[in-house]
């Protein structure tokens, strides 16, 4: 007996097997996670592009005055940090309908892959939202608080938490979310081999890198758009699908 969900009539993607009702249920909820998942990476890309103007770790005290003297940049910085936790609600949206449409396609999903997924994603949130808030921290209280420019030296603590948060421990938590979520939708015959392989380097990426350059944490947003692009996909094909109703009229 085939499992409900995985019967060789699926195909590539991932249609579940138990009726009209559940293949509804299953191209809503990851076409919104989907629709999420991009609305996220846009959302997350400018935020991080508005909160790279902040002085870096390797730049002198110098840089550190002069920017929050008084440089315009200050506001994009402030408009970047009120921008991640949109992101942040964004990326919950699409977590969570993502794990909706695998408990449609998957019933019994593997369990430790399943909890995984969920406390990688919460870890993931939480700690960018700490790590931005550290980094433009100075900039949000100089522009909006008119307080005084900060100390230097506290200034560069601040980005070094800011940092340490993010590209220590926020991107494991995201290569974590990402390693669990490539198995549950490979699993679930939504992505493909060659795009599962690929889903699989950029997590192993995000799990192993070493940098705290800010272009290496687009690599998650790069993941996040093409997990999107195969649940469209497999909400187009769920919607496809003819609607069959069963037949009432006994065989002789």
């Amino acid at each position: 007996m085939t499992a409900p969900g995985n019967s060789p009539d699926n195909g590539s993607a991932g249609i579940p097997a138990n009726g009209p009702e559940h293949t509804a249920a299953s191209a809503v909820a990851a076409r919104i996670a989907a629709i999420s998942g991009l609305v996220f990476a846009v959302l997350f890309v400018v935020a991080l592009v508005l909160l790279h103007r902040a002085p870096k770790l390797a730049d002198p005290d110098a840089t550190y005055s002069s920017f929050y003297a008084g440089g315009g940049d200050q506001l994009f910085v402030a408009i970047g940090l009120y921008l991640v936790p949109l992101a942040g609600i964004a990326f919950l949206w699409h977590m969570t309908a993502i794990r909706n449409a695998l408990d449609t396609l998957t019933p019994a999903p593997s369990t430790m892959a399943h909890g995984l997924n969920l406390l990688a994603g919460i870890i993931f949130v939480i700690l960018l939202f700490a790590g931005t808030a550290a980094v433009g921290a100075v900039a949000f209280g100089v522009y909006f608080g008119h307080t005084p420019a900060e100390d230097p030296a506290v200034a560069r603590g601040l980005t070094g938490l800011g940092y340490g948060l993010v590209f220590i421990f926020a991107v494991r938590g995201a290569g974590m979310f990402a390693l669990t979520t490539t198995t549950l939708l490979r699993a679930a015959k939504v992505l493909p081999t060659i795009p599962a392989v690929i889903a699989y380097l950029l997590a192993a990426f995000l799990l192993l890198a070493v940098t705290n350059n800010p272009v290496a944490f687009l690599v998650f947003p790069a993941w996040v758009v093409l997990v999107s692009v195969f649940l469209l996909r497999h909400a187009a094909a769920s919607r496809s699908l003819p609607h069959r109703t069963p037949d009432t009229h006994p065989n002789p």
